[in-house]
């Protein structure tokens, strides 16, 4: 136990608010939220569009194993969300599971998603693209 007289050498709550605050500003933007959100995941997990930001902000950090169990969440929490399946259907492709990418991205479709467009061009998309079942996919539901 230290003496009441003598001076602790732990840092003092000034340095230590100013040493936290120059972690803070050396983070990215992207290093920041996925903190923020995940900190917020911690005491509410079933905060549906904290949900959506932090999967995306996981895809977007190459953390595409971490996004695909976001995204699963999102689905379990929000089973009609044509966007919770896309956004599932993206994780698998990004994960390389192509059959439930394809899978998973027609129910999206058949829920409504239907920016046919924002598909074509999607790069988490990329491992499916030349699959012949993305083109028929496109093929049955753009011509409606």
């Amino acid at each position: 136990m230290a003496h009441p007289n003598k001076r602790s050498h732990s840092t003092p709550p000034a340095a230590s608010a100013t040493s936290e605050l120059a972690r803070l500003a050396a983070q990215t933007q992207i290093e920041f939220e996925l903190a923020f959100f995940s900190a917020i995941l911690n005491h509410h997990p079933s905060y549906v569009d904290v949900l959506r930001a932090h999967a995306h902000n996981l895809a977007q950090s190459g953390q595409h194993q971490e996004s695909l169990k976001v995204d699963q969440r999102w689905v379990q929490l929000r089973p009609a969300d044509p966007l919770a399946h896309y956004n599932l259907a993206c994780s698998y492709a990004l994960t390389r599971q192509v059959d439930l990418a394809i899978s998973t991205l027609r129910h999206a479709v058949t829920l409504g998603y239907h920016d046919f467009r924002h598909m074509r061009q999607d790069r988490d998309l990329e491992s499916i693209r030349k699959d012949p079942r993305f083109r028929q996919l496109l093929q049955e539901y753009e011509d409606q």
